[in-house]
């Protein structure tokens, strides 16, 4: 996807903003020199920022409107560091609510929709992202919030609500405890909103029979407004972006130069609108590749496959890089396995040991399971792991996001 002309212009306005607020990215302009950018060479010479660029920003240096039209901050999840803080304006609170509509209108959700929210509230996006778009679209919400899993199956019953908005560890969780219940018969679920984590091809399948909804996938980052820049249509052939809002390249991670629109690459991301912390090229390590040519839904807003990973999401295991989505694709070839796995890798007498911990049902033949599964890694990563299999249901399920890969070599 090329910078188009219009987008130039509204890049040019970022700029003026940010060097006129004297903000965090306004200075770093100053310093390349920058004032404005005539053509797509001039855009990707722009330094990019970074998610540490922001935490030394903490609190307020990413601020670029006057104060008195600040009306709301939030603030990244990450458990590490200073959190990254950003502050939004009553227009860009509504532009990502109109943004959020969009992808509920996307996923053919109504105003004659009830929606269960799940996610947390507070400082985090979600939550509040998913609210505010629910009622720009004028749907009813039940806004749950995170846990207390007897009040959110009571409340989905009692008020017959049609969309689940969660994480897909969430959402797997829900849909094991209504199998357990006996309950699908008073379920009344037709969709699923499924963000903030990247999820398989197996997982998505089995919380959709489960739950017996369509599922769609949403994209967002704190950073970059929240969930609701993006989603997936019915023909699911990649997610829609909003590009009137958000300008996306894909760059190689090592080299950071644009790559061609088709192959994979880290996601950078530039704000065209926002006004309380405009972003431009800022890298979010997500893997992903624009998808080219038009949907088959006919909508003309540009497509990003699903997120493959993340690209700090890489271990290096006996001088091989290994990304877990890799460990993901060779567990999909066995149909005895559920969608719940667990990395573990761990430093023992002087060498590293990976350990992949599968579940499955009681009817096969565990040692023999973990021997095809370990004989799969080493043909296709270049080692071979320890393989445990355990019962379903024995890897633990999580409100929020699951941890998959637990480096212990570094505890």
């Amino acid at each position: 996807m090329k910078i188009s002309n219009e987008q130039i212009t509204q890049v040019n306005t970022q700029i003026h903003n940010l060097i006129k607020a004297g903000s965090f990215y306004g200075k770093k302009l100053e310093e390349a020199g920058v004032s404005e950018i005539k053509d797509v060479d001039d855009f990707e010479k722009l330094p990019f920022s970074e998610k540490n660029d922001l935490r030394q920003a903490y609190p307020l240096g990413l601020m670029t409107a006057p104060e008195e039209d600040i009306v709301r901050i939030h603030s990244s999840s990450g458990t590490t560091g200073l959190p990254v803080i950003i502050p939004y304006t009553a227009k860009d609170v509504d532009d990502w609510a109109i943004m959020f509509k969009r992808c509920y209108e996307m996923a053919g959700i109504t105003n004659m929709d009830r929606i269960q929210i799940t996610p947390g509230y507070g400082l985090w996006t979600a939550g509040i992202g998913f609210q505010n778009g629910a009622e720009k679209l004028g749907a009813m919400v039940i806004p749950m919030g995170p846990g207390n899993t007897d009040k959110q199956l009571q409340m989905m019953v009692d008020m017959k609500s049609t969309v689940l908005c969660s994480t897909s560890s969430y959402a797997l969780l829900l849909a094991e405890e209504i199998e357990k219940r006996g309950i699908k018969d008073q379920i009344h679920l037709k969709k699923g909103v499924i963000g903030s984590e990247r999820w398989g091809e197996k997982m998505r399948k089995r919380i959709s029979e489960e739950l017996g909804i369509e599922l769609y996938d949403i994209y967002g980052l704190t950073e970059i407004y929240g969930p609701g820049i993006g989603i997936n249509c019915s023909y699911n052939t990649g997610m829609h972006y909003w590009d009137d809002y958000i300008y996306i390249e894909i760059i190689d991670p090592q080299t950071g130069k644009t790559v061609p629109d088709g192959e994979l690459g880290e996601i950078v991301i530039t704000t065209l609108v926002k006004e309380g912390a405009p972003l431009i090229r800022y890298r979010t390590h997500d893997l992903s590749r624009i998808i080219p040519g038009e949907c088959p839904c006919g909508c003309k807003h540009p497509r990003l496959d699903v997120i493959m990973g993340r690209t700090d999401d890489m271990i290096k295991i006996k001088g091989v890089n290994v990304f877990p989505s890799q460990i993901e694709e060779i567990l999909r070839e066995f149909p005895e396995t559920s969608s719940e796995y667990q990395i573990r890798i761990s430093h023992l007498d002087g060498k590293d040991t990976l350990r992949i911990y599968v579940e499955t049902n009681g009817s096969v033949d565990f040692a023999d399971l973990s021997k095809r599964i370990a004989a799969r890694v080493k043909s296709k990563i270049g080692f071979t792991p320890l393989v445990k299999v355990v019962e379903l249901g024995l890897l633990p399920r999580s409100e929020k996001k699951s941890k998959r890969v637990i480096d212990e070599r570094y505890e």
